[in-house]
């Protein structure tokens, strides 16, 4: 059975965490695991973030150079625009994530691409329609990295396949030699595999579904006796009586 590194090594996509604990960047980033990082406004809550910048320049310490992208928060564009100048200025492998449109659906086309001119490297991100990758890949400057982020996740919740849709994306992403495609808000380890055979440039993932690399490859009758040493021992942990 391959080892996590190995896995992750045998992969054409790259393996982004996704998270706001510190702690466990770097965990990723010792494992070797990880080639880039993404956090946003609802998982920093969470993990009980209050200083947004201060959270920030700790974690571009903690990723060692690695691509990391900070979300912008406000619902102004012009306020967006001003925020995500000053994230960009945070460090050269900072990307500054911009929603695809704000609260009230209006679309930030208009502020990707003047900011993508600007060669501020930028994550699109809460795509998920391919009439959004369009309109986003259009905008972008072809010689300014960016990402765009699809929630493949979020489409298969909604009884979607998401897999033609993420190829159809792959092809559109493709017209922007700087630009990357990433799968967003994986819900197992089998999408790491679906992301890169679509062509993906990035997927990312949380600690939970890196822990479970280390099962690629385990032999499936191995795994039942895991599953029925598992369900034996917590009857007996749980003192059962019949």
């Amino acid at each position: 059975m391959p080892s996590t590194a190995m896995a992750s090594e045998s992969l054409r996509i790259s393996i982004y965490a996704d998270g706001a604990d510190v702690r466990d960047m770097i965990a990723a980033r010792d494992a070797g695991i990880v080639r880039g990082f993404t956090t946003n406004p609802t998982l920093m809550r969470k993990c009980g973030v209050s200083d947004y910048q201060s959270f920030a320049l700790e974690a571009l310490e903690a990723v060692s150079g690695m691509p990391i992208s900070f979300e912008v928060f406000a619902d102004d564009f012009d306020e967006m625009e001003r925020q995500a100048r000053l994230i960009s200025t945070w460090g050269d492998s900072v990307f500054v994530k911009i929603p695809v449109t704000n609260t009230a659906g209006e679309s930030a086309v208009p502020l990707i691409q003047r900011l993508s001119a600007a060669g501020v490297k930028l994550n699109i991100t809460a795509i998920l329609t391919l009439e959004q990758v369009l309109e986003v890949v259009n905008a972008l400057d072809p010689n300014t990295p960016a990402i765009v982020s699809v929630f493949a996740g979020r489409i298969a919740d909604t009884g979607r396949d998401p897999v033609p849709l993420m190829r159809d994306a792959a092809a559109i992403v493709s017209t922007k030699p700087k630009a990357q495609l990433l799968w967003a808000s994986p819900r197992e380890l089998l999408n790491i595999f679906q992301a890169d055979e679509v062509g993906c440039h990035i997927i990312t993932v949380t600690s939970d579904i890196l822990k479970k690399l280390a099962m690629v490859g385990k032999s499936l009758d191995e795994l039942s006796l895991d599953t029925v040493k598992m369900f034996y021992n917590d009857a007996a942990a749980a003192g059962f009586r019949l």
